[in-house]
C-alpha cells in the first residue's frame, strides 16, 4: 500500500510518500480501507516529537515507533478482529487509527464510530479527535449550560469550530475570537458575537464570561481571568509555544496550582478518545446541530505541503487528506 512515512522526528521535508506493507491488525483492532484523513496539531506534535514528553508517551524517544503519521480518518471497514463485536466488512466508519496517511490503517473498535450518514468521508475524517475535545472541554470540564456566556479564543480552528457550534447546541451564548480574515466563518456557524483579536482585546471590556475555553492560545493567566467572571470556569484545550520541553503546558500547570486558591475553576484536560463520544458527535451531526468545517484538501502525495499550510495558521476549521 502507499502510505506517507519519515524515519526520524523532524519538518514536513523529512515526509516520503512509500509503498509499504498493509499493517496486521490485531484480535480487538480493524482493518479499515481509508478515503479520507484529517490533518491537525495532533499529527504536527508526533511528526516532530515536540514537546519531547509526546516521546515518552509510547511514540518512540529517538526514532518514532510508528513511521506513519496520521491520526484521524474515515473510510470502509475491510477486516476484524476475531474479538471485534461492532463492526464487519463493508461498514462506513470514522475514527482514530494508527497511521491514517495510507491506504489501509488498524484501529482499535472503541475508537471507531458509525459514519454520519449525511457526511462525506472528507467531513467525516475530521470529527473524531477535534470534535470530542471540543465535547470534553465543554460538556464535561466547563460543565456548559444554557443561557451562559461562553467565550471560545481560537474559535476558527479545528477545535474551536466545533466547540462554536456544540456550545450553541447546549444552549449557550457564544463569542468566538479569531483573526480578521475568519470573522465572517465564526459567525456563519452559529457565533452570537465575534471579537477579531487583531482590533479588541476581549480582557478589556465590560463583558464577563461564565465558561471561557482557550484553544491553543497564549494569553496569560491574568487576561484570561480577567474576563472570567468571579465564579466562572477557564478550561485550557492545548497551547501552542513553551519551548522543547513544555510545549506550551507551563499555563495549564500553573493553571492548576492556582485554582485552588481563587473562586474561579482554572484548568485543563486531556481527551480521552471514546466510542460514546463519537456516537454523541454523530448524533449531532446528523440532527444539523454540528457541521464540519473544511478548509482545503490535499492529496495523499502532498501531505507535507498540506501540513506546511496549518502550521503557517492561515487554516479555518479543518484540512483534509484524500486517499
Amino acid at each position: 500500500m502507499k502510505a506517507i512515512v519519515r524515519d526520524t522526528y523532524g519538518s514536513p521535508d523529512l515526509l516520503e510518500l512509500r509503498d509499504i506493507d498493509i499493517p496486521e491488525y490485531a484480535d480487538e483492532e480493524v482493518l479499515v480501507h481509508v478515503h479520507a484523513a484529517g490533518v491537525g496539531r495532533d499529527v504536527w506534535h508526533i511528526m516532530t516529537g515536540l514537546p519531547y514528553p509526546i516521546r515518552l508517551a509510547g511514540y518512540g524517544f529517538r526514532v518514532p515507533k510508528n513511521p506513519v503519521i496520521g491520526s484521524d480518518m474515515a473510510g470502509v471497514v475491510e477486516a476484524v478482529g476475531k474479538n471485534v463485536t461492532r463492526f464487519q466488512p463493508g461498514d462506513e466508519v470514522f475514527g482514530i487509527g494508527k497511521g491514517s496517511y495510507a491506504e489501509y490503517v488498524c484501529a482499535g473498535e472503541y475508537k471507531l464510530a458509525p459514519k454520519p450518514t449525511n457526511l462525506t468521508f472528507e467531513q467525516a475524517a475530521v470529527v473524531a479527535i477535534m470534535g470530542s475535545t471540543a465535547l470534553q472541554a465543554l460538556r464535561d470540564h466547563g460543565k456548559v449550560r444554557q443561557g451562559q456566556e461562553v467565550l471560545l479564543i481560537g474559535a476558527s480552528g479545528g477545535v474551536g469550530t466545533y466547540a462554536v457550534q456544540i456550545a450553541k447546541a447546549f444552549g449557550a451564548r457564544v463569542t468566538g475570537v479569531c483573526s480578521t480574515a475568519k470573522v465572517e466563518m465564526v459567525r456563519s456557524i452559529g457565533a452570537d458575537h465575534v471579537i477579531d483579536y487583531t482590533r479588541e482585546d476581549f480582557a478589556e471590556g465590560d463583558q464577563r464570561y461564565d465558561l471561557i475555553l482557550d484553544i491553543g492560545g497564549n494569553s496569560t493567566l491574568t487576561r484570561l481571568r480577567r474576563a472570567l467572571a468571579s465564579r466562572g470556569t477557564l478550561v485550557i484545550v492545548g497551547g501552542e509555544g513553551g519551548g522543547r520541553w513544555l510545549g506550551g503546558t507551563d499555563r495549564q500547570i500553573r493553571a492548576l496550582v492556582l485554582s485552588p486558591f481563587v473562586s474561579q475553576k482554572l484548568g485543563t484536560f486531556v481527551n480521552k478518545e471514546n466510542h460514546e463520544d463519537m456516537l454523541v458527535l454523530k448524533e449531532l451531526i446528523e440532527s444539523g446541530k454540528i457541521t464540519p468545517v473544511i478548509d482545503r484538501t490535499y492529496p495523499l502525495a502532498q501531505v507535507p505541503g498540506a501540513i506546511r499550510y496549518l502550521e503557517e495558521g492561515h487554516a479555518q476549521g479543518k484540512v483534509v487528506i484524500t486517499v
